[in-house]
């Protein structure tokens, strides 16, 4: 089995289906809720780039080094994207990440449960070692969001990127780097499962 290879995690909010165009018009729909792409510490695709992004993911996962999902509320409508992403399949590695969400989906349930069937299937089915998080610096809601998973800081990255942002001046990134380790993942399983339940 390829990291890269498509697969359908299904949750009680959510679902994670790979990434097709045809999704394309849903997901500039969830875009402009929010008028996402203009954070300027974060690239999120606008409406009139959005078909170039589902391109170079889909060109990523032709490599192997991307597994593009779509994800899809209990209605089964287009309300962000999510990867598996810098893929060292013989290492046993990747890195959860480019995922963004309609604005008002945010600080739900839904990004607990995503991110626990990726957790759940990197482990279990993937067999990894470990899985990472990267962020901006600056995107304090991404940083609590990963450090609420369980995911440690293992170091930041400094002058990591240069941010080029179309509707911003260009920017030296720092990038934090957050990982949970296989050993960790039965603790934050049971962490993520329960707060679920609440």
């Amino acid at each position: 089995m390829k990291f890269s290879d498509p697969v359908t995690l299904q949750g009680k909010h959510a679902s994670l289906v790979p990434l097709t165009m045809a999704h394309h018009d849903g997901l500039c729909a969830a875009v402009r809720d929010g008028e996402l792409w203009k954070l300027w510490y974060t690239s999120i695709p606008s409406p009139t780039t959005m078909a170039k992004e589902i391109e170079r993911r889909l060109g990523l996962q032709q490599l192997g080094s991307m597994n593009p999902f779509c994800i899809l509320d209990a209605n089964s409508n287009p309300i962000g994207m999510t990867t598996y992403m810098n893929i060292d399949q013989e290492n046993r590695r990747l890195e959860i990440g480019s995922t963004w969400y309609r604005k008002s989906v945010q600080r739900t349930a839904i990004n607990t449960e995503c991110k626990l069937m990726l957790l759940r299937y990197a482990f279990t089915r993937l067999d990894c070692i470990a899985v990472e998080f990267r962020t901006h610096f600056f995107n304090h809601q991404s940083r609590r969001g990963i450090e609420r998973l369980g995911a440690k800081l293992d170091g930041i990255l400094r002058s990591h990127q240069i941010n080029r942002h179309p509707d911003a001046k260009e920017s030296i990134r720092d990038t934090c780097v957050y990982s949970i380790l296989v050993s960790e993942f039965p603790s934050v399983d049971a962490h993520l499962s329960f707060q679920l339940q609440i």
